[in-house]
Parts: C-alpha cells; structure tokens; sequence
C-alpha cells in the first residue's frame, strides 16, 4: 500500500492540528489515502503496549508518519514493522523528548517534570499553557495556540498523564538506526519544546536520511504552514517511490 500515509497526532491537542496537512496531500495528490490515526487510550506508559495497539490497529505496508509524539511512536513501530513499513516521515519529533547525559538538546528534565505536575494538579490549564508553547516562533502565536487548544478533545488527566509518562522515557535513536527503510524528519528553528539543534544531532546520528530544518516556524508549523510541508513529504514520497 504505498499510496497509504497514516499520521499520529502529538500530545493531548488530537487529530486536528493534522487536519489542514492531510487535505493538503490528498489535493496534490489524489491517490495518496491519508488516514490520521488517534492515540491509543491506555492507562500504562509501557511502550511496548502502546506499540501492541497500534499494530494490531494500523494496516501493513503503510506509510508512517507523525507530529511530535506521534512521530516518536510512528518511529518504533517503523522499527518494529522493518520491511511491511515502506517509509518514515516525523514532524518537530524528537529521538528523546526529555533532556539526559546522552541527548542534551531537549526539555530540560526539570521543565518536563513541572509539566507532568501541572498535568496532575490541573490538566485543562497544563493543556492551553502546551498549546501557547506549540505555538512560539508562529508569525501569530496567541491566534495559533487558540486554534490548538480549541480543537483539542477534552480529555481527562487520567488519560493524559500515561501519554506523558510515555513522552519521558523514550527514546527513539536505536529504532532510527534499526529501520532500513526511506526516513524524512522535519524540524523547526523556533520550536520552544523540541530544540533546532536536535536536528543537526539527528543528522550525526543518521546521515543518509533526509532532515530538513525550517528555519522562521514553531513546533505548529505543521498548521501554519500545511501547503508547504505537504510539499515538502509529497516530494519524499515522490522520490522513494522513483528510486
């Protein structure tokens, strides 16, 4: 099914902020299905459980892709797939997402702790401050994170803090070197949770895949811009499928 993309959504904000980006590939092209796939609801952050749902629940020979968290999940279920995935593609997703000796250019570990706690203590609040970070480094930050935080489902924090405990411990760099197959990552220079550094780390990792840098965006770019970056994938895909 190499005309088959599905995409993950990030954390807490569901499937909206994908929304604009899928109906963007599907108008360049019309045989391209895109399919925006909803996290699992689990109560535990294993991941080899939330990795079990999703490979039970996505088709074979797909595409796979995803924003944030969703691209880090995307990323080792790749890894697991191997050769029933036929490419990769991540958004603003970082190989770890919480700062450590080994990855230093992240969110600080006392940072993502603080989060966690305001997650706990009140999620809503925890959610629209996540949404105003998604959206620095946008040309209208305050209109950007209204858009988030209005589109997103109200989930309650039960849900929400496994997808938190999650986010903490993974760590996606041995899937990325374990998956053979065709890998877009695309970052942005202004993203206030994932660093523009994280970039030129992931190229050292891994220099034979494509990273791009988008240098004037925030970690939302994928809906400020969505015509841009479904060029840029449509491109890839394009490629891949040429070669």
């Amino acid at each position: 099914m190499r005309d088959r993309l599905i995409l993950l959504p990030g954390w807490g904000l569901g499937v909206s902020p994908l929304e604009p980006l899928a109906a963007a590939l599907r108008g360049l092209d019309e045989h391209l299905q895109v399919h925006i796939e909803p996290l699992p609801v689990l109560g535990s952050g294993d991941l080899s459980e939330w990795l079990d749902e999703l490979d039970a629940t996505l088709p074979d020979n797909a595409w796979l892709g995803g924003w944030s968290l969703g691209g880090m999940l995307a990323s080792e279920l790749a890894a697991r797939r191997g050769e029933r995935c036929c490419g990769l593609l991540t958004l603003a997703s970082n190989p770890c997402f919480v700062a450590h000796d080994g990855w230093p250019n992240a969110m600080p570990a006392e940072t993502f702790d603080a989060f966690l706690a305001g997650c706990h203590a009140d999620s809503q609040v925890t959610l629209k401050r996540f949404g105003l970070l998604c959206a620095q480094g946008g040309e209208d930050p305050r209109g950007l994170s209204r858009l988030l935080v209005s589109g997103a489902p109200n989930t309650p924090s039960h849900v929400l803090m496994p997808c938190l405990e999650l986010l903490a411990q993974l760590d996606t760099r041995e899937a990325l070197l374990a998956y053979r197959g065709p890998q877009l990552h695309l970052f942005a220079g202004l993203d206030e949770l994932v660093p523009a550094e994280a970039a030129s780390d992931l190229l050292a990792l891994l220099p034979d895949v494509e990273i791009g840098l988008i240098e004037r965006a925030g970690h939302a770019f994928l809906l400020e811009d969505p015509h841009g970056v479904a060029g840029a994938i449509q491109a890839f895909l394009h490629e891949c499928v040429d070669d």
